[in-house]
């Protein structure tokens, strides 16, 4: 069982940066391929980027949406991957959300993902 916890979410205006945090439970964070996820109301559940486990060569990508203004990485002694936020527009406010899933290569599918943190709201003015 692996518990993920976000942190980092609030308000920001429109041009600016924010930078979330998830930390995940368990001695085995490098095996698990991590996510990030968005909901904004109303709409479904959206991946943004994932970053591949250790033995997969721990490649990252990205929705298109996203590309050149976010970036994740993951920092396995500290179980943590980060979701670095640039350029916000008020069409990234969404409840963001961290997965996991261990071995994962089939990255953008949310069915896949065994383990979820409890979401973070980020919210960008105009």
């Amino acid at each position: 069982q692996v518990q993920l916890v976000e942190s980092g979410g609030g308000l920001v205006q429109a041009g600016g940066s924010m930078r979330l945090s998830c930390v995940a439970s368990g001695r085995t964070f490098s095996t698990y391929t991590m996510a990030w996820f968005r909901q904004a109301p109303g709409k479904e559940r959206e991946f943004i980027t994932a970053v591949l486990w250790a033995g997969a060569g721990g490649r990252t990508y990205y929705a298109d949406s996203v590309k050149g203004r976010f970036t994740c990485s993951r920092d396995n002694a500290e179980n943590t991957v980060f979701l670095q936020m640039n350029s916000l527009t008020p069409e990234d406010t969404a409840v963001y959300y961290c997965a996991a899933k261990q071995f994962g290569t089939n990255y953008s599918a949310s069915g896949g993902y065994h383990y979820w943190g409890q979401g973070t709201q980020v919210t960008v003015s105009s």
